[in-house]
C-alpha cells in the first residue's frame, strides 16, 4: 500500500499528509474513504492471517497477529514466563518458561498441540533445588513423545529433578509434543559414580534400592519390564542389584548399589560362569600355608595376625569350611586352622584398594 497519490485533492505535501495551517491560510490533507478502507484491509489481512477474528474491542490484535505469524514461521520467540506455582500455559507464555517450585510440588500444563496452535516451540527449566516435584503436563490425550523405545506413543508428562534441569519441547499440531533437547540426554536408568553427595541435574535419584510409585514413573517402570532384569520382593535377597515388582500392582523398586563392587556380566564368556544379571556374589577366601607350629610359623597358633602380609582383617567374620579341624573365628574376620601335619593355615578374604563414590542412577 501506499499514500493516495492517485486522489491529488487530498492535499499531500511532498507526497506525506500535513495539517491544516490557519495562519498560512493552508488545508490539511483529507483522507479519502478509498485510502481508509485500503489502510483497514491491509491491517485486517494481517489479524485474520494470524488466525484471529477481528474485534473492535481489542486494541492489541494486530500484535498478535504478528507473534501468532512469526510463531508459525520461526516456532521459538522471545518469550520469557516467570512461574511459582501450578498453571496452564497460554500460547503467548511459550517461550521460555522459569519455573520455581519451592514453595511446593507444581504441575505445568501445556496448551494444547492441535492444529490452531501448530509448530510452536517451548523451553521449560527449573529455577530451584529444594526436591519438590514439579512436572510438565501434556493435556487431554496429548504426549510428550521421549523414550519412544519403551512407548512408541511417548508419556503424558515428564518430571524436571534439579534447579537448572530443562527441556526444549516443539509441537507438532496433531497432538504431540517432540523433544528437541534436553539438559541431559545420559540413557535412562544408566548406573554411575559421582565425586558429590549431591544429586546433579538433569534426572538423577541415588541408587539406593528406593520403592517409586509406577504412576509417577511410567517410563522407569516400563524399563524395569523391558530389561531382563525384573524380580520380585520375595526374591530380593541375593539379588539386589535387579529392579523389582514392588507390591505387584502400584509399586516397584529400583536396584541397590550402596557399598558394592559392580563388575561386569559375563554373557557367555565363561569367566565368571552361571552369574544373573544383578545378582550377588561374595568375596573370594584365599587361604596361605604359614609353617607348622614351632618350625617357622609366624607368631603361636589361633592368633597370627596377617595384616603385616597385606590383608585388611577388617572384613567381615567368615567361617572357611572345607579345611582341617575347622578353625576358630576371629572378630577381624580371619580364620586359622591347622591341618595334620600342623601345618598353620591362614584364610581370609581380600579386596583391592579402592576409594568410594556415590552411586547414582539415571530416572528419566
Amino acid at each position: 500500500m501506499d499514500y493516495p497519490k492517485s486522489v491529488p485533492s487530498v492535499g499531500l505535501v511532498n507526497g506525506q499528509f500535513v495539517d491544516e495551517n490557519p495562519v498560512a491560510g493552508t488545508p490539511g490533507s483529507l483522507i479519502p474513504a478509498v485510502w481508509g478502507n485500503s489502510v483497514t484491509q491491509e491491517v485486517l489481512g494481517v489479524i485474520t492471517g494470524g488466525g484471529l477474528a477481528p474485534s473492535e474491542a481489542d486494541n492489541n490484535q494486530l500484535l498478535k497477529a504478528i507473534l501468532a505469524i512469526i510463531g508459525k514461521i520461526n516456532p521459538m520467540y522471545s518469550v520469557i514466563t516467570r512461574l511459582a506455582a501450578s498453571k496452564v500455559l497460554t500460547v503467548e507464555e511459550l517461550g521460555l518458561v522459569l519455573i520455581d517450585a519451592s514453595s511446593g510440588a507444581a504441575t505445568i500444563s501445556l496448551p494444547p498441540a492441535n492444529v490452531a496452535l501448530g509448530v510452536r516451540d517451548v523451553i521449560v527449566r527449573r529455577v530451584d533445588n529444594s526436591g519438590n516435584r514439579l512436572v510438565i503436563q501434556a493435556v487431554g490425550t496429548d504426549r510428550i513423545r521421549f523414550h519412544t523405545h519403551l512407548s512408541a506413543v511417548g508419556y503424558p508428562f515428564l518430571v524436571l529433578l534439579g534447579s537448572g534441569d530443562w527441556w526444549h519441547l516443539r509441537s507438532d499440531g496433531a497432538g504431540s509434543w517432540w523433544p528437541v533437547g534436553r539438559f541431559d540426554n545420559t540413557p535412562l536408568g544408566r548406573p554411575f559414580f559421582e565425586t558429590t553427595t549431591l544429586l546433579s541435574p538433569g534426572g538423577y535419584g541415588a541408587l539406593n534400592g528406593t520403592v517409586m510409585k509406577r504412576a509417577e514413573w511410567p517410563w522407569l517402570w516400563d524399563h524395569a519390564q523391558q530389561s531382563g532384569m525384573l524380580g520380585t520382593e520375595a526374591t530380593r535377597a541375593g539379588n539386589e542389584g535387579k529392579w523389582t515388582a514392588g507390591d505387584g500392582a502400584l509399586t516397584f523398586r529400583g536396584p541397590e548399589g550402596r557399598g558394592e563392587f559392580l563388575r561386569v556380566l559375563d554373557e557367555g564368556r565363561s569367566v565368571d560362569a552361571g552369574r544373573v544379571m544383578g545378582a550377588f556374589q561374595p568375596g573370594t577366601i584365599h587361604s596361605y600355608a604359614m609353617g607348622a607350629n614351632g618350625a617357622g610359623a609366624v607368631g603361636s597358633r589361633w592368633s597370627d595376625s596377617l595384616t603385616a602380609f597385606g590383608a585388611d582383617t577388617r572384613e567381615e567374620s567368615q567361617y572357611v569350611s572345607g579345611l582341617s579341624n575347622g578353625g576358630p573365628i576371629f572378630p577381624a574376620g580371619t580364620s586359622f586352622q591347622m591341618d595334620a601335619a600342623s601345618t598353620l593355615l591362614h584364610s581370609f578374604k581380600s579386596r583391592p584398594r579402592n576409594i568410594a563414590y556415590p552411586g547414582r542412577i539415571k530416572l528419566i
